[in-house]
Parts: structure tokens; C-alpha cells; sequence
């Protein structure tokens, strides 16, 4: 018997551990601690752990796996290979080195386009057409392994991160069925990656959220869908955090105003970029809830000529 041990911890990890699971190949799952969520700091199981917990598959779940100490649970499986999707902690060689197939790593980029840890935020932010999943060798790089297959999908004009997210969580799902029996018999040939295509793609954070108005609009929509749904996109009115929900970008529309002003664009309630105009539709103001622009302006009409920052 093949013996495969995962590594993974979010949402998106789940389907690539869900295809795994009838194969009977799965002898551990490796997964991040409970961490504290919600507002009651209650600790929350990882989306693997559950979904492990639910299959009887013993789960190990380390603060960290740089000793081999800490890996001998995992060699103690004594695993053939290593799936890996979404995991949140680096693979030192230990690891590496431990499964006679390797480490394989279910990546959502087509590398070498995006290495790093929010490849699906990025993809959005640079105005991708495409991106997708590949299945990588992992090495002791960040994403640098030789990718064994990728897949593609195009990115629609109105996808969010959080779309997008569940799209390729599902390929990955599927590419691991797909694939999994030449991946245990060598029937996928390795191709290494070029440096000189990668881009990084680092963690994404709360301050990635700001709207610079001096933006083009095209780019102000890109950056609300990649930060949809965390950390949302916000600017700031009356020295308040208002998050712009949702909005259309309006390219073409002349200088209607300052840049970051709010203008009245045609009966519609509109934000001046660094070129063209974002046409809001729903906003939500500090301490408030989510409220169509009109609703909002209705009860806040000092909003128009306001001055975003």
C-alpha cells in the first residue's frame, strides 16, 4: 500500500484532501493548531481538521515542524508521499527528504507566475486573464520546485479573491484525482521553473485594503475583488473607515471633480480616480451596516463633495 500523509490547514485545502480520502492511501493528516476566531476568541478547528476528523483519519497538528522532533509523528506514518496544499509552515529538509516520492505541493498560480502566499489576490491585483493550479515538486525554495502539471482557468471581469478561491480549490481537488496514479508511478516528467518569470506574491494584510484614489478606476476595481472578502477595500470619510463593497469602474467618463471627491455622475453616486470614475453601490460605514449608496447618501447627503482619502 501507498501511504500518503497531507499537509494542509484553510478552506482551500479541503477539496485536494477530500479526493485523497477514498483512494484508502491517507495514513495522517499534519494540520495547524486550533487558533482562536470569532468574537468570542472560542478556538476554531482548521477546515482539515474537520474535514480529516469526519473521515477517522488521525490528525497531528505541531506549532512547528523545524526540529525533527517535531516531524517524528509524521515519519513514524512513514509515508511514501507528501501532498501538501495551503499547509502555512515552510518544509525544512528533514521533511523534504523524508517520503521516497517526495513533497508535492498543490500551488494556486500557474507558475513561475506567482510564488508566494496569496497568489490568488495577486493574479487579481495584476489584471491576470488566467491563472490556475500546478502540482510542484516541493524544494527547499519558496514555490521553486519543478512543477509536474498545471491547469488553467480564466479569470471572469467581476471575480473576487473569494471566488476565484473556491474555483481553484476545486481544481486542485480534481487535478489530485486526475493525477495522482501517474504521480505515484513516475509518469509525470518534472520541468523546472524560470526565475526570470516569478513574480512574489506576499501575505496579504489589513493596509492592502486602502483605495488610492490617484488610481485609475480599472485599478481601484481590481484591488476591491482582490480584497473581497478580507480585507475588504476602505477609504476613509469624516476621519471614519468606509469599506466600498461593491462599485463599477467607469474608465472612460471625463474629470468630474478632485481626485477622491465625491461627484454626482449622471444620477449616480461616483468617486473621481486618477482616471475615470468608480461608480459606488454599496458602501458600509464604521459600526454600520452594508447599505446601497443611495440609502446612504439619503441619510448622509453631506457625503457629495466630500473628499476621500
Amino acid at each position: 500500500m501507498i501511504k500518503i500523509v497531507f499537509m494542509g490547514t484553510p478552506d482551500f485545502a479541503v477539496p485536494s484532501l477530500e479526493a485523497l480520502i477514498p483512494t484508502g492511501n491517507v495514513v495522517g493528516v499534519v494540520t495547524q493548531p486550533d487558533r482562536p476566531a470569532g468574537r468570542g476568541n472560542k478556538l476554531r478547528q482548521p477546515p482539515v481538521k474537520v474535514a480529516a476528523l469526519n473521515a477517522d483519519l488521525p490528525v497531528y497538528q505541531p506549532e512547528s515542524l523545524r526540529s525533527r522532533d517535531a516531524a517524528a509523528p509524521i515519519a513514524a506514518w512513514q509515508p511514501d508521499l507528501i501532498v501538501v496544499a495551503a499547509f502555512g509552515q515552510i518544509l525544512r529538509r528533514h521533511l523534504l527528504e523524508l517520503p521516497r516520492l517526495g513533497c508535492v505541493n498543490v500551488h494556486a498560480s500557474l507558475l513561475p507566475r506567482w510564488r508566494g502566499a496569496s497568489p490568488i489576490q495577486h493574479a487579481i491585483l495584476a489584471g491576470d486573464a488566467e491563472t490556475g493550479v500546478t502540482l510542484m515538486q516541493m524544494d527547499r525554495g519558496l514555490d521553486t520546485g519543478d512543477m509536474l502539471v498545471k491547469e488553467s482557468l480564466m479569470i471572469a471581469t467581476d471575480e473576487t479573491a473569494a471566488t476565484l478561491h473556491d474555483r481553484l480549490a476545486a481544481l486542485g481537488g480534481e487535478m489530485m484525482t486526475r493525477y495522482l496514479p501517474d504521480l505515484l508511478n513516475g509518469r509525470l516528467s518534472p520541468t523546472p521553473q524560470s526565475d526570470d518569470e516569478a513574480n512574489y506574491a506576499p501575505l496579504i494584510s489589513k493596509t492592502d485594503g486602502r483605495l488610492d484614489w490617484s488610481e485609475a478606476a480599472v485599478a481601484l476595481d481590481r484591488r476591491l475583488r482582490a480584497m473581497s472578502p478580507w480585507p475588504g477595500a476602505t477609504t476613509t470619510w469624516q476621519g471614519k473607515p468606509v469599506k466600498i463593497l461593491s462599485a463599477v469602474p467607469l474608465a472612460d467618463v471625463p474629470p468630474q471633480g478632485k481626485i477622491g471627491e465625491v461627484v454626482n455622475w449622471q444620477g449616480n453616486t461616483a468617486v473621481q480616480t486618477g482616471q475615470g470614475v468608480f461608480q459606488l453601490d454599496h458602501v458600509q460605514l464604521a459600526g454600520k451596516k452594508a447599505t446601497q449608496i443611495a440609502d446612504f447618501v439619503r441619510g448622509r447627503p453631506q457625503f457629495i463633495g466630500a473628499i476621500l482619502e
